[in-house]
């Protein structure tokens, strides 16, 4: 089965700023939240529009949006099997359940500058390369399967984003205007969603 992205054409620009950390955030709730809760959470930072949304849905839009309208003390940062929503100003958080057999892993290749980043913050992780037209390939090491396979444009934060099978060990290669890069990813429990160590050189 394939797996496509989720893309947007944006202005190019270059701006950085760091991810969510390993850690998970004091408080957070260990179970999924009611979607009151969510709502409301989301209204409070101007987000009526994705007020009814499942939380993978919720993940597509919030990577999607452009930059300049997300909210600035609204942390959404996905976690392998949750979304964890945080109000960074009041300290309120919501977690929601993604689905147990996918994992969503976000990519932000490089050429000159990256940061670290463990889990992928929707609304605050920025990568270099934003709407730049990349050749992503993934394939699954246990049988060579290509799960993608596809040239899309990164999002407006620099990053792209797949829904892959959960528990999974996987190469992803991209190519940008003659680089290219590859590595090696897995999709466990306590992997990392946010990938930005791809050089491409």
């Amino acid at each position: 089965m394939r797996y496509t992205a989720m893309a947007t054409v944006a202005a190019a620009a270059l701006t950085l700023t760091a991810c969510a950390a390993p850690e998970t955030q004091g408080g957070a709730p260990t179970g999924g939240s009611t979607s009151d809760q969510a709502t409301e959470l989301l209204a409070a930072h101007g987000l009526d529009d994705l007020e009814g949304l499942d939380p993978r849905e919720l993940v597509a839009r919030l990577d999607l949006m452009p930059v300049e309208d997300r909210p600035t003390d609204l942390m959404a940062s996905v976690r392998p099997g949750s979304l964890l929503l945080s109000d960074t100003a009041g300290g309120e958080e919501v977690e929601l359940d993604l689905p147990e057999d996918l994992f969503y892993l976000s990519m932000a290749p490089y050429v000159d500058r990256t940061h670290d980043c463990f889990h992928h913050s929707l609304t605050s992780c920025m990568g270099e390369l934003r709407g730049a037209e990349v050749t992503v390939t993934i394939t699954d090491d246990a049988d060579d399967t290509v799960l993608v396979e596809e040239t899309a444009p990164t999002f407006d934060n620099g990053f792209v984003g797949y829904w892959l099978p959960d528990d999974i060990e996987a190469t992803v290669t991209v190519e940008y205007e003659g680089r290219s890069g590859s590595t090696s990813i897995s999709t466990g429990a306590d992997d990392p969603t946010c990938l930005t160590t791809l050089e491409l050189a």
